[in-house]
């Protein structure tokens, strides 16, 4: 595997897209958020700021889960083991990888390993189209997804400022589990974004730049009042 430079460290694959910044995004002005929309904004910052901690046992428990999702029949030997990398970790210690983004990477993966496990089997084990010879890693690129929609949301601002983020609290305000379905979608387009483009490994910025434009088209569309209105929904169902 390549060497890159990351957001998490000089041997990690995660944050290859982070060159990129919200600058391009246009600035609005001020706006008010109902008691509802601000109440489960300040829940979703706080998801943000809780670190992947290996020594807590939720922390174990939920990496455990993921495992039996992805590989039901098959015995997981330890927390650190070789048997990691074939879900697409990038060692036998996921934690390590978790340094960028934090626990919520965890929980986007578990929650669309238990919403949609048809697409999440289906993205992991690289069922659709023609693949490259060498792939994108599955997990480690589900962290970078999540890295990219708090960025492309503007979530760590006090409320966001972006069209997309502003529209994006209005969706939130409709279904709290919103961030977590759009990351499911985000990760659908991804991947159709990888067979169009016939991307490969030292690809992936590109692609992960085209999905976040494409979704950025998508939550600034008037008519998306709920987070299965975006057009791009319709390939957690394919």
């Amino acid at each position: 595997m390549v060497a890159v430079n990351a957001m998490v460290g000089p041997r990690s694959w995660t944050g290859l897209f982070t060159r990129s910044s919200n600058k391009r995004n246009e600035k609005h002005g001020d706006y008010s958020l109902s008691p509802l929309q601000e109440q489960r904004l300040l829940r979703l910052q706080a998801r943000l700021q809780v670190p992947f901690d290996e020594n807590r046992p939720d922390h174990q428990e939920a990496l455990k889960a993921l495992w039996r999702a992805a590989f039901p029949d098959v015995a997981l030997q330890g927390l650190i083991s070789e048997q990691w990398k074939e879900m697409g970790w990038q060692g036998s210690n996921p934690s390590t990888d978790f340094r960028g983004c934090g626990f919520i990477s965890l929980e986007n993966l578990l929650f669309f390993a238990r919403t949609y496990p048809v697409s999440f089997r289906r993205l992991l084990f690289k069922e659709d189209g023609k693949r490259a010879t060498w792939e994108y890693p599955f997990a480690v690129a589900g962290i970078n997804i999540s890295f990219m929609l708090i960025k492309m949301l503007d979530l760590c601002s006090a409320k966001p400022r972006c069209l997309p983020g502003i529209n994006f609290v209005r969706l939130l305000g409709e279904d709290e589990a919103a961030f977590d379905v759009l990351y499911c979608i985000a990760f659908e387009m991804v991947d159709a974004q990888w067979l169009a483009m016939h991307a490969s490994y030292m690809q992936f910025n590109d692609v992960l730049q085209a999905t976040r434009t494409q979704l950025e088209r998508e939550l600034s569309l008037e008519d998306t009042q709920r987070i299965h209105d975006l057009p791009a929904y319709n390939l957690l169902y394919q």
